[in-house]
């Protein structure tokens, strides 16, 4: 079946636009997400010098004049990098529901898995897919203050819209890409797809591989 061949291939392929244990918001909620100004990437040629010049110095003095003496920090383990992720994402997305919304269940479930005791990677790492879809799936964006609200839309008679074949795209990758990285098991990940991503748009495995032009 195709589309278990395919999830194989991505256990040992890569998806570049994985970001390292941290939870990429849907494409469709991205959009609307407060992003950096642009004017960040058009600082003057005069600031621009300034700021050189004034780092450069700091370096001589710290590397030369002025060794530091800060120890170095720590390295997070895998399971800690995804309880800060796991908590920013909880944080984010408790911040943005609309008044009275509730939040999906998904979102306590990956609260217990973040704060239970000896929890392993690939629990947290699943929770945190799980609500990733979910958030994807049952609200609307307000495209003026980023909340969330539910959804009406109806996915089944709305695939072709690129919108929202974006959206499954990026979401299947992303699983496919903790498979790759060995922090969800294959199968595991494939129930994951069917279930929450394919048996949404009433598709077929192999239709739905096709749909996404696997």
């Amino acid at each position: 079946m195709k589309f278990f061949v395919f999830l194989f291939i991505a256990a040992v392929s890569t998806v570049s636009s994985f970001t390292d244990c941290f939870p990429m918001m849907p494409l469709l909620q991205r959009q609307y997400s407060p992003s950096a100004s642009s004017s960040v990437f058009k600082s003057n040629s005069s600031s621009a010098s300034q700021t050189h010049r004034a780092s450069t110095t700091a370096l001589e003095m710290s590397d030369f004049d002025f060794p530091s003496a800060m120890p170095e920090k720590p390295q997070q383990t895998m399971r800690e990098k995804l309880e800060d992720s796991a908590t920013t994402f909880i944080a984010d997305i408790t911040s943005r529901l609309g008044e009275g919304v509730e939040p999906p269940p998904e979102l306590e479930a990956l609260q217990a898995a973040r704060d239970e005791e000896g929890g392993d990677v690939p629990t947290l790492a699943l929770k945190i897919y799980e609500l990733m879809i979910e958030q994807g799936m049952r609200y609307d964006v307000d495209p003026d203050n980023g909340k969330l609200t539910p959804t009406q839309f109806d996915i089944k008679n709305n695939l072709d819209i690129p919108e929202v074949k974006a959206e499954f795209d990026h979401l299947y990758k992303y699983g496919m890409e903790l498979i790759r990285r060995g922090m969800i098991d294959i199968d595991i990940a494939k129930e994951t797809v069917k279930e929450r991503l394919i048996k949404r748009t009433g598709l077929t495995p192999e239709e739905f591989d096709e749909w996404l032009g696997y």
